[in-house]
């Protein structure tokens, strides 16, 4: 207690840190204040089919992650998911197409039209996203409108609303990444899950009091349980297998360069939490499917794959997970370029030959490391499943697994250790007593989901 007591006042002690938090702080607090703003024209009292609907599902996982503005018909009820999805796209173009792969390799330059071309990808998708939330809207809270609106007019309005909303939420993660603490993108993700957090651990509370399902110990069992599966996720998020490489000396005049050993850090879960994100997004095309086709829900096949707790939907999802793992840690690591590299800064590997050899070489740990990697991220992913089983509510049961907790832990983390960083700089203690915060590698928000 002592050593975290002394920690803050050296935080609050170093001036440039200090003014960082505090604009985090505002700056989070004014997106807060707007997932509460809701569109005009819309009555907040009558949106309680639009809560239900986003109680569970793919709507809950947006709901989420927009820190509930996605259910309240907010200003910011489309979040921050357009851009990390326009993101998503253009990096995989990147790795796809010659011509964005070129614009990767141009430096900083290059780098400025990515994110250029990232922006108007966004508002291409908010264009589209915003009508089919407002449709969505008028079906399940249609007694939320205003009678006297005019509906096209009210589309028009709120389109160009919502649309500037995410753009703001944009700006705003922009500015925290400038003058706060942390990739801003990830934070404003962070604290839209986090948002979430007090009132599903309250109606947990509840629940089991009320119910008379094991009561408080039953609850306890359940915070213990949350805390080790945040303990295993920490451990798939920084998991590592160092490869040594050693550098050849070279004499300048009466200066020795290079001669030093350093590692290559693979990491366990190189492919983040994208397989999770494909994996949901290709599971939900059947019941959206099913949806729009008024197909006979009494199937059993149907509600096999319509119930996200059933046996077959969670081992479907979880094959499928893995092998998106293993697409996506192909299509982002390439070892040969690795290899090249190395070999072009008089770089090898202990006992393997430079080239093609080291290669493969890197091939195999990766194939290696990505396969308990893999199952991992399959069991974290389909861990809410089983905490539903076990009769933890929706709402809660999210935070034991999935998307939200790998962004939860890998952001906290990142956070830790730039703060750990300025403390470091001018020569106070870390966070830890002994050892480093050891964040993600990923050096961009795409990256690192």
């Amino acid at each position: 207690m002592r050593k975290a007591i002394e920690t803050l006042k050296n935080i609050w002690k170093i001036e440039d840190l200090r003014q960082r938090i505090l604009i985090t702080i505002l700056f989070v607090a004014i997106y807060r204040f707007g997932s509460y703003v809701v569109l005009p024209g819309i009555n907040p009292g009558m949106l309680t089919q639009l809560h239900q609907q986003t109680s569970e599902g793919l709507l809950a996982l947006l709901n989420m992650f927009s820190g509930g503005a996605f259910s309240n018909a907010s200003i910011f009820a489309l979040g921050i998911m357009p851009y990390i999805s326009a993101s998503i796209v253009i990096q995989l173009l990147g790795i796809a197409v010659p011509y964005f792969q070129k614009m990767q390799r141009e430096g900083e330059s290059g780098r400025r039209k990515m994110n250029q071309y990232t922006r108007y990808l966004t508002i291409l998708i908010l264009l589209v996203q915003a009508p089919s939330y407002l449709l969505n809207l008028k079906m399940q809270a249609g007694p939320s409108l205003n009678a006297s609106l005019d509906w096209t007019l009210f589309m028009f309005t709120s389109t160009i609303i919502l649309a500037a909303g995410s753009m703001f939420i944009l700006w705003l993660g922009e500015r925290i990444t400038d003058k706060g603490i942390g990739n801003g993108i990830s934070f404003i993700i962070l604290v839209g899950i986090i948002a979430r957090l007090p009132q599903s651990l309250f109606q947990e509370l509840i629940s089991r009091m009320s119910d008379k399902t094991g009561g408080l110990i039953m609850f306890l069992i359940e915070i213990v349980f949350l805390l080790l599966v945040i303990a295993a996720a920490i451990l798939l998020v920084q998991g590592t297998r160092k490869i040594p490489v050693q550098y050849a000396k070279k004499i300048v005049g009466n200066k020795q360069y290079g001669g030093a050993r350093q590692y290559i850090p693979l990491k366990v879960n190189a492919a983040g939490v994208m397989p999770i994100i494909f994996a949901q997004a290709i599971m939900f095309i059947p019941i959206t499917f099913i949806g729009f086709s008024n197909a006979n829900t009494s199937n059993s096949i149907i509600q096999a794959f319509t119930d996200h707790t059933s046996l077959w939907y969670n081992l479907v999802f979880a094959v499928m997970i893995i092998l998106f793992t293993y697409f996506y840690t192909a299509i982002t690591i390439n070892p040969t370029q690795m290899a090249e590299d190395m070999k072009r800064n008089n770089g090898f590997i202990p006992g393997i030959k430079p080239g093609k050899s080291t290669a493969e070489y890197i091939d195999d740990i990766m194939s290696r490391i990505t396969f308990p990697g893999s199952f991992f991220l399959a069991i974290v992913a389909i861990m809410p499943a089983f905490a539903g089983l076990l009769g933890v509510k929706a709402e809660f049961a999210q935070f034991f697994g999935g998307t939200s907790l790998l962004i939860l832990v890998g952001v906290v983390l990142d956070t830790l250790q730039q703060i750990e960083s300025h403390l470091l700089m001018r020569h106070y203690d870390g966070l830890l007593k002994s050892g480093r915060i050891k964040g993600r590698s990923a050096s961009s928000t795409v990256n690192a989901y």
